[in-house]
């Protein structure tokens, strides 16, 4: 699945035990819309599994947005996991607190990828 705008789109991915959901662009007030609804569409699996290494923008919807998918991962039984942030990005997730919630990695991770076996990227 695809949705693609000017400023921002998303593809997901769906695996067995995977949804890899990968943003690019500005996640904002005018985009969250787009990324909210990629969000929701994932089937529900063990990982929903978001990369924002395309992503140059998180504004507070956007955070909003993490922190909705990560409280519907939980109440399936599954776990939101952050991968490769951009720096900006990273500076958003400590600056809120969400990377003490939601688990950050860096680099792509490989088919069968277990999240507790991925380098934690955002230190507490």
């Amino acid at each position: 699945m695809r949705q693609h705008s000017d400023r921002f789109h998303v593809e997901i991915d769906v695996a067995d035990h995977v949804v890899d959901v990968r943003a690019v662009g500005e996640i904002d007030i005018a985009t969250v819309g787009s990324f909210r609804a990629a969000l929701w569409d994932a089937p529900a699996r063990p990982v929903l599994r978001v990369d924002l290494s395309g992503v140059r923008v998180l504004s507070a919807a956007g955070v909003r947005a993490l922190v909705a998918a990560h409280l519907r991962a939980r109440a399936r039984g599954g776990e939101l996991v952050l991968v490769d942030p951009d720096p900006v990005v990273t500076r958003v997730l400590r600056a809120t607190g969400l990377h003490r919630v939601v688990r950050v990695v860096a680099g792509s991770a490989p088919a069968g990828w277990e999240p507790a076996a991925a380098r934690e990227l955002v230190a507490a």
